[in-house]
């Protein structure tokens, strides 16, 4: 068994910056730079042989390049915080791909996502942080914009989980035209 994802890959000049604002809340587990990206759909736990029909649905998929920013920070959890995120500014493009993922997983029968596309980066892990050290955070960099910048793939990555973490290994690139 596989466990996969696919998600676009974040250019270093937008990377290092995310890197940077990690900092400053305790109880936060943040995300290394091999870690940042921006998912599209989660799939989970695979076997090989739906691995390679994921991989070729993929590889069917031909969408155009496209801009991407990043905006503003928020966090997920409410009143008990698990995750802090970079925001993704309102973009067409993006969530048209995101559909064209979902729609090809659903054909080879995998479930559909129970939850609303939320495009994000994940910062950090949560676990006992305090609220008001979230809020802080939020507040601190709530002008957070990354500027644009071209998504010219998206990858299959699949996630190994460790005692640090989880290793993301991109198992196949697919370039959009």
């Amino acid at each position: 068994m596989i466990r996969l994802f696919v998600a676009i890959d974040l250019p270093d000049e937008v990377a290092g910056p995310l890197v940077r604002m990690q900092a400053g809340v305790p109880g936060a587990r943040w995300q290394t730079r091999e870690q940042l990206h921006l998912t599209l759909r989660f799939i989970g736990e695979v076997d090989g042989r739906d691995a390679a029909s994921i991989d070729d649905m993929l590889a069917s998929i031909a969408d155009p390049r496209f801009s991407v920013e990043l905006k503003g920070v928020g966090e997920f959890g409410g009143k008990n915080p698990r995750a802090l995120w970079a925001g993704v500014a309102a973009n067409d493009a993006l969530k048209h791909l995101q559909r064209k993922i979902e729609t090809a997983l659903q054909r080879l029968g995998l479930p559909a996502e129970e939850r609303k596309y939320t495009p994000h980066v994940t910062l950090a892990r949560l676990r006992g942080t305090p609220p008001g050290a979230v809020m802080d955070y939020i507040t601190n960099h709530a002008l957070y914009a990354s500027g644009p910048f071209e998504a010219r793939a998206f990858t299959l990555f699949s996630s190994h989980l460790s005692p640090n973490g989880s290793i993301y290994t991109p198992e196949r690139v697919y370039p959009l035209r």
